[in-house]
């Protein structure tokens, strides 16, 4: 999901080598060393991460496996010629007591597994390579990829009938993020020649059930009811923040730029659903 914008967005001023998973495994130390020698390139971006937050609690290994072990083998791969690494992690490796938006510096304290092997792999980047950036996001959708927004507009197309409910949260906030506008977000960082750790996300933020009522909205399924529950209600494996805004202060000034509100980026993806016929529940 990520990757396919980031080739669309940086294809234009850089020349851009792709590999999935079909081509790469990046648990495997010998095949990241291979394809980096290979490649020899200015920049490695690693958009790859196990991201299912309930089935890391039971997949624990596989988890940790994509989401430490493997950007350590990308870190070591690329320790010898100081290649620089652009790596993303989560909000989830904060807890949410803040209660303001969490700076790069704050101290990290995740409440899940998948927090806990995002900031395993943090950690083994920022302990072997000296030439990184990492970009900490939330909340992500995209063209491309199963995501939030899809999900809610499948189970309102299969339901669209009046006073059909869908059952969403309240009580976890965060910032939606639109893959298209990371990927800009990260060419301006790559102009920048930024260092170290960052936070990225659309402006401002909302609840899930905001966050699912406004995507009906602005897809026209008015008959469609969201209604409001509590976390411990759904009785989901992994425990979520229940505050996790990111700052967005140390992009803004490093960049001179803003990223747009979450509503508008909402707006241009659904829009950019219609034009290429993706709007169905893997969008």
């Amino acid at each position: 999901m990520l990757g396919r914008d980031l080739l669309a967005k940086l294809s234009g001023n850089h020349e851009i080598i792709g590999m999935d998973k079909e081509e790469i495994n990046i648990v495997s130390k010998n095949e990241c060393k291979k394809a980096i020698k290979e490649t020899a390139p200015d920049i490695v971006i690693n958009a790859a991460a196990f991201t299912n937050v309930d089935g890391c609690e039971t997949a624990g290994k596989e988890c940790f496996a994509v989401n430490a072990r493997a950007v350590k083998n990308i870190a070591e791969a690329c320790r010898t010629n100081k290649i620089k690494i652009i790596h993303f992690s989560t909000d989830y490796v904060f807890d949410g007591k803040a209660g303001k938006p969490y700076k790069e510096d704050d101290e990290c304290n995740p409440m899940n597994v998948y927090g806990e092997s995002k900031l395993a792999g943090e950690n083994y980047l920022r302990s072997i390579s000296d030439n990184y950036l990492l970009i900490r996001t939330s909340w992500l959708y995209g063209l491309k990829g199963k995501n939030f927004v899809g999900s809610i507009l499948e189970k309102a197309k299969a339901k669209n009938a009046v006073n059909y409910t869908i059952p969403v949260v309240d009580d976890q906030v965060g910032s939606p993020t639109y893959t298209k506008d990371l990927a800009e977000a990260v060419g301006l960082l790559i102009e920048k020649k930024a260092h170290g750790i960052f936070h990225v996300t659309n402006r401002g933020g909302c609840s899930w059930h905001q966050f699912a009522v406004k995507i009906l909205k602005e897809s026209g399924f008015n008959d469609i009811v969201v209604k409001s529950v509590k976390s411990d209600q759904l009785k989901r494996p992994a425990r979520r923040p229940s505050y996790s805004i990111l700052s967005m202060q140390k992009f803004v000034q490093t960049t001179g730029k803003t990223m747009r509100p979450w509503q508008e980026a909402l707006q241009d993806y659904l829009k950019s659903c219609k034009i290429s016929g993706t709007d169905k529940g893997d969008a």
